[in-house]
């Protein structure tokens, strides 16, 4: 990978210093072309893996000036398309192992192994989380982050004993870390500046009635599976009981697979309805009642073996017929884009190896490696859809050179399409990386 894509993802980052933004380019570039492997490693020498350190410990330096760069790239990249845009939205975490802990944070507390008298002995993980923002097209390609957040969850420690004494849907969304996703929300269509393209597509996480009204508020759009049996109509129902009267539109056939790998195949009984959406009991006073639509697909006889699939969408798109509700059943099922980009953020660029020791130092190492994470997530699905395309459309006239310096002499009479070039680039085939 060389200067020109590097280039492009850090063009508008300023880190108050040219040094730095020298240095900025320097390091991207290293990871780029060894993802996966130490710092060390990834630098080769000695002196630029010291000036790396030092570039991650600088007070200047934070994951968000980092991104920057990306992120105006992003919106270049969302503007040269047309259509809808798919903004996913989704939380991972990264655990390090680590003798001082408390200078990255804490994930979660894990029951961990049984003791002798029968109790778990729980223990802290150590880590960090970040919420991130993909926007994909409909087809899947990937475009760019358009907004992250890194955190460790100490930082939320009076949250859980505010649930303990009061109802959760009395807590105020500002003093959650579900606020990230209306957060992310509004970032997302700041960057883009065209609200009424975006889809903001989340897991059952997201379903909070606060992120409907400021998807109204800002005139776009959202599709998310819904956790909560929320009141519906006049508030004497709710949206389960209503679509428990809803007659099945038809039928749709999904083809995924488990968690072992395992091919499946899926026939889903459909159904969909227009109604109206109340507000938790205690925030009714507060926000107004929505008018959304409501997608139910069902498993038709699922194997015993699995459990059945079962969505529950909720969205503020149009939804007037079956083909309707299938069009945002496969949207919704482009969700899984921003697992796979989690994954070759993880196994590929091998984050949770990374050795530096406190959160700040993590988070901008991570940062960089989010665009590097992108750059191989766009190449490899760019390859499957335009395998034919012209070269020239990723790979300038010295990369290409050099890439086919690199290609052994067996394949010398190949044409010299897209899919010749990135072959050299993506690592070889590997049950990591194969699904990507």
């Amino acid at each position: 990978m060389g200067q020109s894509w590097v280039g492009e993802e850090i063009s508008e980052c300023d880190l108050g210093d040219v040094r730095l933004n020298r240095r900025l380019g320097v390091i991207l570039e290293a990871i780029g072309e060894r993802p996966g492997k130490s710092l060390p490693t990834a630098f080769q020498d000695w002196a630029n893996t010291k000036a790396a350190y030092r570039f991650f410990a600088n007070g200047n330096v934070s994951e968000d000036k980092i991104l920057e760069g990306h992120f105006a790239a992003s919106a270049l990249r969302i503007q040269a398309t047309e259509g809808p845009i798919l903004i996913l939205q989704d939380t991972t975490e990264f655990s390090f192992k680590r003798s001082s802990p408390e200078k990255i944070g804490f994930t979660k507390v894990s029951p961990g192994h049984k003791r002798k008298d029968g109790r778990r002995q729980k223990h802290m993980i150590c880590g960090l989380l970040m919420h991130a923002s993909l926007a994909i097209t409909p087809e899947g390609l990937p475009l760019g982050l358009t907004a992250a957040k890194f955190w460790s969850r100490d930082k939320f420690k009076g949250t859980t004993a505010l649930k303990r004494k009061i109802n959760p849907t009395r807590v105020p969304i500002e003093q959650k870390e579900s606020m990230r996703w209306l957060d992310n929300l509004r970032r997302s269509v700041e960057l883009t500046g065209a609200p009424e393209r975006c889809v903001h597509i989340g897991d059952r996480e997201s379903d909070i009635f606060e992120l409907f009204c400021l998807a109204q508020e800002l005139d776009t759009r959202f599709l998310v599976r819904s956790c909560v049996d929320r009141l519906a109509e006049d508030g004497d129902t709710t949206i389960a009981a209503v679509m428990a009267r809803v007659q099945s539109s038809g039928t749709h056939e999904v083809r995924f697979r488990d968690a072992a790998g395992k091919a499946q195949r899926a026939v889903l009984s459909v159904k969909h309805a227009t109604m109206t959406v109340r507000p938790p009991v205690g925030k009714q006073r507060k926000y107004p009642h929505q008018e959304l639509q409501i997608i139910h697909a069902e498993e038709i006889n699922p194997p015993q073996d699995r459990a059945p699939v079962f969505w529950k969408l909720i969205t503020n798109l149009p939804v007037k017929n079956h083909a309707d509700a299938v069009h945002k059943l496969g949207w919704y099922a482009r969700r899984w884009n921003i697992e796979t980009f989690f994954k070759t953020l993880k196994t590929g660029c091998q984050i949770e190896k990374i050795r530096l020791t406190t959160a700040d130092r993590l988070a901008n190492c991570i940062a960089l490696c989010c665009v590097v994470a992108w750059r191989v997530s766009w190449l490899t699905i760019l390859r499957r859809q335009a395998p034919e395309a012209a070269p020239a459309t990723v790979f300038t006239e010295t990369e290409r050179v050099l890439l086919e310096r690199k290609m052994p002499s067996s394949r010398k009479n190949i044409p010299r399409n897209l899919d010749f070039y990135v072959t050299v680039v993506l690592p070889p085939p590997s049950q990591s990386w194969r699904d990507l």
